[in-house]
């Protein structure tokens, strides 16, 4: 069994960039880290404004790209080509994986949400996503899932194709266990690392315990 990894989103605001800069760095230097996504929404979940994602970005990336870290930017494959980020993550209502993968080339990553569906991820796998990302397995305070998802998805995922996928939703070093057992490839995590009460590196390294405690008695 391949060990999972640590896919970091961010957190959906962020007040002061030059803050968040040092404690991104930080966290990033507290265990292995396979992805970070940039994910900005506004307090109702609407996208927040252009100028926001650009920033965060510009700021961000190089911090990843140091430590070989891919950066992918939530929705928006646009910004992501202009910015010069690893890729996009896209879902089912965002912008349709032929166009981003248009705008993006075909070095860079897409990855896909599928929910629960299994339905979804086949054709996401067959148009060529890079990832497929199943969740919520757990209650979010991130994000209102609109599917609840077993972990035997996952290890249906892994029976039929070669295509890594991501567990999403609630998941902290308490929960990891069973999704790391099923196959989850990459666990996604973001209020569990930014709101660790000993700070976010903290939580990284607390993730990345859970995974290898897993590995260590498989």
């Amino acid at each position: 069994m391949e060990r999972a990894r640590l896919y970091l989103i961010t957190p959906p605001a962020i007040d002061d960039l030059d803050s968040f800069c040092k404690i991104f760095a930080t966290a990033l230097d507290a265990g292995d880290v396979g992805c970070v996504q940039l994910r900005l929404k506004d307090k109702d979940g609407a996208p927040v404004h252009d100028q926001h994602i650009i920033d965060a970005a510009s700021a961000l990336l190089p911090i990843a790209r140091a430590r070989d870290v891919a950066f992918v930017i939530n929705d928006r494959a646009d910004l992501a080509a202009q910015l010069g980020a690893d890729g996009v993550h896209i879902g089912q209502a965002d912008t349709p994986y032929a166009q981003a993968r248009e705008q993006l080339g075909d070095q860079a990553i897409i990855g896909v949400t599928c929910h629960a569906s299994k339905d979804l991820a086949l054709h996401a796998g067959e148009l060529g996503a890079d990832y497929v990302a199943f969740g919520a397995f757990f209650p979010s305070s991130t994000k209102e899932p609109p599917d609840m998802a077993s972990p035997d998805i996952l290890t249906w995922w892994q029976a039929v194709t070669t295509v890594p996928c991501v567990a999403i939703g609630g998941i902290k070093a308490e929960n990891a266990k069973d999704l790391i057992l099923a196959g989850a490839d990459f666990l996604a995590v973001s209020a569990a690392v930014w709101g660790h009460p000993q700070g976010a590196a903290a939580g990284v390294a607390a993730i990345n315990q859970a995974i290898d405690a897993v590995h260590q008695n498989a």
